[in-house]
């Protein structure tokens, strides 16, 4: 799997999770979910991302967008 594959699938997971915590505990956990939309919009222009730099790092196969 590609490092930006992981990254959606990491992104997915966080959003659907905090949404279900939100549920669960405090609306204040949609705050994650805000913070991994913006995280992924600014990635979108910029093509920096903490996660993909890490797993680039830990020997992941490089995709398209963050090379």
């Amino acid at each position: 799997m590609s490092i930006d594959r992981i990254v959606l699938a990491f992104a997915g997971f966080v959003v659907l999770f905090s949404v279900a915590l939100s549920q669960l505990f405090s609306v204040y956990w949609l705050a994650l979910t805000l913070f991994v939309g913006v995280n992924l919009l600014q990635a979108a222009f910029t093509r920096f991302c903490p996660l993909a730099m890490i797993l680039k790092a830990l020997g992941a196969k490089p995709g398209n967008a963050f090379n």
